[in-house]
């Protein structure tokens, strides 16, 4: 298996447990609610590799603005999407941290990080 496969299997995984949040208004939305209600819980938003420009100045100004970690990844719309069972995604939001972990490790492991 390669490190890419294992990242996406990673991603995978956070999405089976019911850790993931998959779509871009699900993304903001999520990260609105969340920092609205005060709530501090570990959030990282990671992106596909091939989004529109508009797309990505979205996530990472929401990012930005909530204090969030965001991450673009190597893979694809399609790769990602096909990671977590749908067609193509544009940006998962993994909420919960010791997935936000292993996803760090990952891309530590492969540098697929950009």
């Amino acid at each position: 298996m390669t490190d890419e496969k294992d990242l996406l299997g990673a991603i995978g995984l956070c999405r089976g447990a019911g850790k993931a949040v998959v779509g871009v208004p699900m993304v903001c939305e999520l990260l609105r609610k969340q920092r609205k209600g005060g709530r501090n819980d570990e959030i990282m938003v990671i992106e596909a590799s091939d989004t529109s420009e508009n797309t990505s100045k979205r996530l990472r100004d929401k990012c930005s603005h909530y204090n969030t970690e965001h991450i673009k990844i190597n893979s694809s719309c399609e790769e990602l999407g096909r990671a977590l069972g749908k067609s193509a995604v544009a940006a998962v939001a993994v909420t919960d941290g010791n997935f936000c972990r292993l996803i760090r490790k990952k891309l530590s492991k492969n540098g697929s990080q950009t």
